[in-house]
């Protein structure tokens, strides 16, 4: 692996007249978490099917641990796992036979050991034995990402992983993604829930008609705006009113934010 796990570079694509991805740009750190930010049909689900060899781009480049994913896509594939938007499982077989499974297709020796190892870290050792019918929407997505690490790829794809889950589901597939930041993952993942990309991004970029309009730490996108202060009290902006501000500026759009972020209470 390179020191930049992902570079994209002036990515386009369009679908007929449709132009979903005007010249994408941004890089992403080994070892990082990467949240591509974004509203229903900003582009980001293309860029990671681009970045998988899922689909080709009409321009630009893109480079995923070094190889070029036109060029070198068996290359790619070998680096990377990809967890959709929803959880890619059998509901039929339990828990440990998905992983076994898996284990098996991808020809990894003692499959039997590594779903045990997996179902531990996930904590879904006590559910092993159950149907997957009968999990919860958290314990799915779980095991859905256990099932992406077999083979041990160092770079995760994450698209929208807490699409329908429920807030305790949500949290859950949270620490599942630090949990992959801790063993030194690459993790792009795309959401269009800020706090999710607030919680969990060591660096965020948010994608807008096709675009990359800002990008950076939590910190530099908030010093986007101005701070609000008050008597004795500065009120730091949250993602959601960087987002929102960000989103009106390059839109246009009539109702754009046109003032600073509401100050705090003064005391």
């Amino acid at each position: 692996m390179t020191t930049e796990a992902i570079r994209v570079q002036g990515l386009e694509k369009s679908y007929k007249d449709l132009h979903v991805l005007r010249g994408v740009d941004f890089s992403v750190a080994s070892g990082s978490v990467f949240a591509l930010l974004g509203s229903n049909g900003a582009g980001k689900t293309t860029v990671v099917r681009i970045l998988s060899t899922l689909l080709r781009p009409d321009a630009g480049t893109a480079a995923v641990g070094g190889f070029d994913v036109l060029a070198q896509a068996a290359d790619v594939r070998e680096a990377i796992s990809l967890t959709g938007q929803f959880a890619a499982v059998d509901e039929i077989l339990t828990g440990r036979e998905n992983l076994v499974l898996v284990a098996r297709l991808r020809r990894v020796k003692d499959a039997a050991r590594v779903a045990d190892d997996l179902l531990d870290r996930f904590q879904l050792t006590d559910a092993a034995g159950r149907r997957v019918g009968t999990y919860s929407g958290g314990m799915r997505r779980r095991l859905d990402i256990a099932m992406s690490l077999i083979g041990d790829p160092p770079v995760i794809f994450l698209d929208e992983p807490t699409t329908g889950l429920d807030p305790q589901s949500r949290v859950e597939v949270w620490n599942s993604v630090k949990e992959l930041a801790g063993q030194g993952k690459t993790v792009l993942l795309t959401t269009q829930h800020l706090d999710e990309a607030e919680h969990l991004a060591d660096r965020i970029a948010i994608l807008h008609q096709g675009r990359i309009i800002a990008d950076g730490t939590l910190e530099q996108l908030k010093r986007l705006l101005p701070p609000a202060k008050a008597e004795y009290v500065e009120k730091q902006p949250s993602l959601e009113e960087v987002f929102l501000a960000v989103i009106g500026h390059h839109s246009g759009a009539a109702d754009a934010p046109t003032t600073a972020p509401t100050p705090g209470e003064q005391r």
